[in-house]
């Protein structure tokens, strides 16, 4: 189980590295008075999107097999991926 959570760990805070959520939580930071609020909203809202994520997964694999979604979430990670590098996204 520590083995899980520790990958987990490491992947999502990876993967939030830099990207445009984090780069928004740093401007509301340097705009309010105290970096608390803005910490404690941001936690919340990984928390709550993390959440979100594993109750969906466990729904959607009683109904479709994981390698369909694994294969989806990778497709829709290169769509991504090319509409930001043609600035789409």
């Amino acid at each position: 189980m520590f083995k899980i959570i520790m990958t987990t760990f490491w992947i999502v805070f990876i993967s939030e590295l830099g990207d445009k959520t984090q780069l928004q939580t740093m401007l509301l930071a340097t705009q309010s008075k105290s970096i608390w609020p803005v910490f404690l909203g941001s936690a919340l809202a990984l928390i709550l999107s993390s959440f979100c994520a594993v109750c969906l997964s466990t729904v959607l694999t009683k109904y479709i097999p994981t390698h369909y979604l694994q294969t989806g979430a990778g497709v829709v990670f290169i769509v991504i991926g090319v509409l930001t590098l043609f600035g789409r996204m």
